[in-house]
């Protein structure tokens, strides 16, 4: 059941050593694949400038928190994604936001 509501995850991972174009191909595998989900509408990857083994990705989704748990944390696809990250990052946080307002660009319109 779709939403009005946007929930948005703010991801930051810090790849091992020497493993951070490997995980970069993992992780556009991944955005590959959920790219074609009913709720998805956007991702964004990004290099932090200041810590070269971090990636962070900020991903725009229908929905809420509880229904992307639900919905799309339990795919088939991530299971192996999951997988795979023991052996590429060392550390993984996670931001869940909720949009409020929006200048430059209509993927919220909020």
């Amino acid at each position: 059941m779709m939403s009005n509501q946007l929930i948005q995850l703010n991801i930051r991972f810090k790849a091992k050593p020497g493993k951070r174009d490997e995980f970069r191909k993992e992780l556009s595998s991944l955005i590959e694949e959920m790219s074609s989900e009913k709720a998805f509408i956007s991702a964004i990857v990004s290099n932090d400038l200041d810590n070269p083994d971090d990636l962070i990705i900020y991903e725009t989704w229908q929905g809420t928190r509880d229904s992307w748990l639900a919905e799309e944390f339990i795919k088939p696809y991530r299971k192996n994604y999951e997988e795979t990250l023991g052996n590429l990052v060392i550390d993984r946080s996670v931001s869940w936001l909720e949009p409020q307002g929006e200048w430059g660009s209509k993927i919220t319109n909020v």
